[in-house]
């Protein structure tokens, strides 16, 4: 059989994802799974985009690496704008089938933690919420374990023949992303005297306010459909969101704002 739009696309199998648990069922339900299937799969696009920008970055390949964090900025835009549409239900809209998603979260996205990973957030104590051996778990412990966004571009400034300092260059790449003072001078010269590589360092910051700015509008959002009520799964809802705000991926490039 000759390919076509929707067997390219395997829609009968996508349409037929969609399965509300409410009795009805609630007019809602669905647009709150057509969301939330969406963001998984923009995560997933995000993550596939990202492997290549880490390959470009040690490359290195300055066009490219502009090219494809361009292309995740433009995601990441797309993925605070669907906030919009999830606001349009009120909420007693999201109680009339809140109690069907029993232990399920948001909190429980694997792929986003696999996003937070790559970006060099990274928290080992993550992996407790999956199951030793799944599928979930071995994608995190090899996030866990491989080098970050981060990683990848400190050795595209040795690449592009500046100094990066040893303590930054050989870091645990288990450990979240910290500042370093002493990669603060390289920093600054690059600012100062290449527009090129300072092109990429300010992507890279709109990256890290583009995070920010997703975890801004969730938290809002939590607030406004729930308040201050525990989210699902056994989270406190919108109080532990907020304490993920204003936690910047990449300080150092924050830190030199003051420096320039």
């Amino acid at each position: 059989m000759p390919v076509t739009y929707s067997s390219y696309l395997k829609l009968r199998e996508l349409l037929a994802l969609q399965q509300p648990l409410s009795d009805g069922p609630e007019h809602d339900e669905t647009l709150f799974i057509v969301i939330h299937q969406v963001y998984e799969l923009w995560f997933k696009e995000i993550l596939h985009e990202m492997d290549f920008l880490q390959q470009e970055l040690v490359r290195p390949d300055a066009p490219r690496a502009l090219a494809t964090l361009k292309r995740i900025l433009t995601i990441l835009k797309v993925v605070v704008a669907q906030i919009d549409v999830l606001e349009t239900m009120t909420p007693l809209d999201f109680l009339s089938f809140r109690a069907r998603l029993e232990s399920g979260s948001g909190f429980q996205s694997f792929q986003f933690r696999e996003v937070e990973f790559a970006l060099g957030a990274k928290n080992p104590k993550a992996l407790d919420r999956y199951e030793p051996g799944s599928e979930e778990r071995q994608r995190l412990e090899k996030r866990l374990h491989s080098p970050t966004l981060w990683d990848a571009f400190l050795r595209f400034l040795v690449g592009a023949g500046y100094l990066v300092p040893n303590e930054a260059l050989n870091r645990d790449v288990r450990q979240s992303v910290t500042e370093t003072p002493s990669l603060h001078p390289t920093l600054i010269q690059v600012y100062r005297r290449d527009p090129l590589v300072s092109q990429v360092c300010e992507r890279l910051v709109d990256l890290d306010e583009g995070l920010m700015e997703w975890r801004y509008r969730h938290v809002k959002m939590v607030q406004r459909t729930i308040g201050a009520k525990p989210g699902t799964g056994g989270s406190s809802g919108a109080a532990y969101l907020e304490t993920t705000l204003n936690k910047p991926l990449f300080p150092d490039l924050w830190a030199i704002r003051a420096e320039l």
